[in-house]
């Protein structure tokens, strides 16, 4: 009874729940855009890590300005373009993936934009997060105090929408320096 009122109040529509467990994310992003695509149902995909680590970027993404590619060479650490924006991401065992593939008109309250679908997902992970440390949504990321712990990406239809989050629960530090500092970053993160 509880979890139904709240959803009720952050705007939950009914959802297909689909539960992975190290899926390879470039399969996973391929059931994402075939169920945005050719389903008409709404859909929860929580993808519990990835065996393979892996760089995801954004379909706006240039490897260039965004990767140490002789790093990413010399490792041979598959880079996949996602269909969706939003930043560069190392992904590993250590992510917890969400997606919400949302018909428009099944959330009330939320406009098919990106600032709307963000301002809604910041309420609904408020309520998965209530009383863990200080989350947070903060520009465009979910944070723990000034940490920024999980990114999101979203692609709008005519009809539909998708929202997917990577949430970093843990990682290999050495991961990171595939990655350079992005030009342009929100000024709490600085």
């Amino acid at each position: 009874m509880m979890i139904q009122q709240q959803g009720k109040k952050v705007g939950l529509p009914l959802m297909n729940l689909v539960r992975l467990n190290r899926t390879p994310i470039l399969k996973q992003l391929h059931l994402e855009e075939k169920l945005l695509r050719k389903s008409s149902t709404n859909w929860c995909i929580i993808n519990d890590g990835t065996d393979t680590p892996a760089i995801v970027m954004g379909i706006s993404g240039k490897p260039s300005e965004l990767l140490e590619i002789g790093s990413v060479l010399r490792d041979q650490v598959p880079v996949i373009k996602r269909f969706t924006g939003g930043g560069t991401v190392v992904v590993d065992k250590g992510t917890v993936f969400v997606t919400l593939i949302c018909n428009k008109d099944d959330v009330p309250g939320v406009q098919p934009y990106p600032r709307s679908i963000m301002s809604w997902s910041g309420l609904l992970y408020n309520q998965v997060f209530k009383g863990i440390a200080d989350f947070q949504l903060r520009e465009n990321d979910y944070v723990f105090g000034n940490r920024k712990f999980g990114g999101n990406a979203q692609s709008i239809t005519k009809n539909r929408w998708i929202h997917h989050t990577s949430f970093l629960w843990d990682y290999a530090e050495g991961n990171m320096a595939f990655l350079k500092q992005p030009a342009r970053a929100p000024e709490y993160r600085m």
